[in-house]
């Protein structure tokens, strides 16, 4: 039996993937939105009221939005969780080093990939002791859609992954977005989409703008916890940190379905 925290659309395609592996795995409904509901209804999760419960799991797995991945430790934490507990949230690695002080056996997680699915593959890479590492790998095992890695012993490594690749990706996004907009007040937008067809990277998918707008609330204290990483090993930050300035421009669009591609590059200038 396995517990999955606050499952969101990654969260829940986890889950997917683990009961699709033959495992029972349960959520906590409580407090969580009719979407939530849906998603876990479609994963095939097990619904359960308290804490308490969830945690009669030998393998607990958090996949929350950053903000939230210390108090859903010390949540766990305070009732005396002694299971395995799985991190697999977007923090820097000093953030992971400190929840894997609360707890008794922690294992670092790093997603990188989209919600795995039919069509969607997603890369797991685990960090920590031995035994734990080699038993959440084991229950992906049979999971289709997900490819894990071990990444070694130290705690805080598979979240260094996630902040070195996450901040690449995320802040292309952000950079193609802001360049978009220049390029919109000043009339020359059309031109500049011509040349990015050209381009493969995050400039030529303008199209996509409006996902990455619905997404932002997430994406930006991702970059936040990215310019911590870099700042702590003497890099420079400011890219990061630019880029999760871009993404708080739009968190008035927050899970949006019908935003179009003006209305996110309007949304990013101060005076809009």
């Amino acid at each position: 039996m396995i517990g999955l925290l606050h499952p969101g659309q990654m969260g829940a395609a986890i889950g997917a993937q683990l009961t699709a592996a033959g495992h029972e795995v349960l959520w906590l409904r409580t407090g969580r939105s009719s979407a939530s509901e849906r998603r876990a209804a479609a994963a095939g999760l097990r619904g359960v009221d308290t804490l308490e419960e969830l945690l009669a799991s030998r393998v607990v797995i958090s996949v929350c939005p950053p903000a939230f991945a210390e108090d859903v430790a010390k949540d766990v934490a305070a009732l005396g969780f002694s299971g395995i507990y799985g991190d697999a949230n977007a923090i820097s690695p000093h953030r992971m080093i400190r929840i894997a002080g609360l707890l008794e056996t922690v294992v670092d997680g790093s997603i990188i990939g989209p919600p795995p699915g039919a069509d969607r593959h997603a890369r797991f890479y685990l960090s920590g002791p031995d035994d734990a590492v080699g038993a959440v790998a084991e229950l992906f095992a049979g999971a289709a859609a997900i490819r894990v890695s071990d990444l070694g012993r130290r705690i805080g490594d598979a979240s260094a992954l996630k902040m070195a690749y996450g901040s690449y990706n995320k802040a292309s996004h952000a950079l193609a977005a802001v360049s978009h907009a220049l390029a919109e007040r000043y009339g020359v937008g059309e031109a500049l989409r011509d040349v990015a067809a050209e381009d493969g990277g995050a400039l030529g998918r303008f199209n996509r703008l409006p996902s990455v707008a619905a997404r932002a609330w997430r994406w930006g204290p991702e970059m936040r916890e990215a310019a911590e990483t870099f700042a702590s090993v003497g890099l420079p930050s400011d890219l990061a940190g630019a880029a999760a300035e871009v993404f708080r421009r739009w968190d008035a669009d927050k899970d949006s379905t019908d935003l179009d591609v003006a209305d996110v590059l309007r949304h990013l200038h101060a005076d809009d």
